[in-house]
């Protein structure tokens, strides 16, 4: 085949002459330019061959089609139906002399556009493309898991150094408070015997020079008697000075740091250790074809409803000073709860999984509902304007503005498409550049909630309590519609197709299964349902969050 920028003409191209093709023989597989297009026709052997556009001849240049046989060289004229196998004709006497249906190649390919083998080859190249998106999801996410991990390990490293420093500090510190303490106390001891000891100094240095001056100045009498009295107060003091010498001590400080301290730099060579746990992949690579064969015909993993329970992983109430009616929530990439309050404090909430607040996020309106476009990127609706925004999901910062004739209300993302409800009776597909591919009617126009699966798309109509499945088309494939199930508001849907909706005022969570034919209560008020308004269903991990309207939050395992 010709390749390049521009494709020859190849029977001008024999005859020494270059020139543009204009259209493209797959018979013959040359091009021919308008000319040798027209002789082309005229020939009687090439007049029925298929002629194309260079254009078209483009969509197929690169695919490697030989009309030759790899063992003789000769080209490919028969087909042996018995071994399946194209010939030539050196094949057909060698290998294939006894072969009773040996037909012309010419024959069997007819229809081959319309064959089942062809078929076949689309559903098994589709099916391995759906496994493949799976596959990789799934290594997106154990990926963003183990940077989770990562992360987590390192903050626990640094959180421990933080309380070992602190726990440390804390020590020294009392350590030193005590040696302060201890050296004030032996130091004021020194200090109240010097002061004894000298005024006891100057005690005796003024009986000195009372005495000396009594002998140069005095009487003999004066002498006789001040003699004996001083002496008397001499001896008193001298007693007085050895008792307080005697009662006296000399002190020493010294420090004696604990055994386990002083072997943790001896001792103790590692912080810790980092230890890795392996399992093996799950990841069940189906038979393209058998899995193909199953989406062509609607048909999800066989999951009765009975099967179905809910084990409670925790509960927890998000505490607001303000007003709270929670419209809509998500679970973020990294494991946070992401939750649109629909007031005019205009801001979504942000909890962790474990339900810490982590902050309040300003948007452009009041927040109705929210959904996860991949691990960067979010998207949400607001009731009181007309557009969407697309938000970074780490950043909240807005990367763009999408505009709506009306307001919008509940959203989903299937394959890249946006599903909205928006207008009158009406669901909106888009694009994520926000180009209308699709406006489809719906049936009432008192409907809130939407999500969809990889063929299907549900939403619940408030005011009739029904909950409906249709065709990514619209084309309605059942309708649900109980006694037990009034104004439905939030509708997921699991793996397998079956579906959670929460009825606001019966107070209840009910499972559908994925035929519309049979259902379950899965939740009623005495499990803690307070008008509940919405669901979010995580396929990954089977867990199912459930948000009442003034913040009570549960979080479900799906067994």
């Amino acid at each position: 085949m010709a390749s390049g920028t521009h494709v020859p003409c190849d029977p001008c191209k024999y005859e020494y002459v270059t020139k543009d093709a204009k259209r493209w023989c797959t018979n013959c597989e040359e091009g021919l330019c308008e000319d040798c297009e027209h002789a082309h026709k005229k020939s009687k052997t090439s007049r029925n061959h298929q002629v194309i556009s260079i254009e078209d001849y483009r969509k197929i240049e690169n695919v490697l089609i030989s009309q030759v046989c790899g063992h003789h060289g000769e080209n490919l004229e028969w087909f042996c139906k018995s071994h399946d196998e194209v010939l030539c004709m050196v094949c057909v006497p060698s290998k294939h002399k006894a072969c009773s249906d040996v037909i012309p190649i010419s024959v069997a390919s007819t229809n081959a556009r319309q064959s089942t083998a062809l078929s076949d080859l689309e559903e098994v190249i589709d099916g391995a493309l759906h496994n493949l998106k799976q596959c990789i999801t799934s290594r997106d996410s154990s990926t963003k898991e183990i940077e989770n991990q990562e992360l987590a390990i390192k903050t626990t490293i640094l959180e421990t150094r933080t309380k070992i420093n602190s726990h440390l500090d804390k020590m020294q510190e009392n350590l030193l408070s005590e040696l302060r303490s201890t050296f004030h106390t032996c130091k004021s001891e020194y200090t109240k015997l010097l002061q004894k000891l000298k005024s006891k100094k100057e005690m005796l240095t003024k009986l000195r020079e009372q005495t000396q001056h009594m002998k140069q100045f005095s009487s003999d009498i004066q002498v006789f008697l001040g003699t004996r009295q001083v002496n008397q107060q001499v001896v008193s003091e001298v007693e007085s000075i050895k008792s307080e010498i005697g009662a006296s001590k000399d002190y020493e400080l010294k420090v004696a740091i604990h055994s386990l301290i002083e072997k943790l730099p001896k001792e103790i060579e590692e912080f810790g250790q980092i230890k890795v746990s392996e399992c093996a992949v799950n990841l069940d690579f189906k038979d393209p074809k058998i899995d193909q064969a199953q989406i062509g015909i609607n048909v999800p993993s066989a999951r009765n409803i009975c099967d179905v329970e809910l084990q409670l992983i925790k509960t927890f109430q998000i505490q607001r000073n303000a007003e709270i009616y929670i419209s809509g929530c998500a679970t973020l990439p990294n494991g946070h709860l992401l939750i649109a309050n629909n007031t005019n404090a205009n801001h979504l909430i942000e909890y962790s999984d474990t339900g810490e607040h982590i902050r309040d996020i300003p948007v452009s309106g009041m927040p109705f509902d929210i959904t996860v476009i991949d691990p960067q990127r979010i998207i949400v609706t607001y009731a009181n304007t007309k557009f969407i925004e697309i938000m970074n999901s780490n950043t909240f910062n807005i990367e763009k503005k999408i505009t709506l004739q009306n307001s919008c209300l509940g959203i989903s993302i299937e394959d890249g498409r946006l599903y909205v409800i928006s207008g009158n009776s009406t669901i909106q597909v888009l694009d994520l550049l926000g180009r209308q591919l699709e406006t489809l009617k719906i049936e009432s126009n008192s409907v809130l909630y939407i999500t969809t699966s990889r063929d299907r798309i549900f939403y619940t109509d408030v005011d009739k309590n029904i909950v409906h499945c249709c065709s990514l088309k619209g084309e309605e494939l059942w309708r649900f519609k109980s006694d037990s199930i009034t104004y439905p508001y939030g509708v997921a849907v699991d793996n397998d197709n079956n579906v959670y909706v929460v009825g606001f005022d019966s107070l209840n969570l009910t499972i559908i299964q994925k035929d519309g034919k049979d259902s379950k209560t899965l939740l009623t008020e005495s499990d803690g349902l307070v008008n509940p308004t919405s669901l979010y269903y995580d396929k990954e991990k089977r867990t199912l969050l459930i948000f009442n309207l003034r913040g009570k939050v549960a979080l479900y395992k799906v067994v």
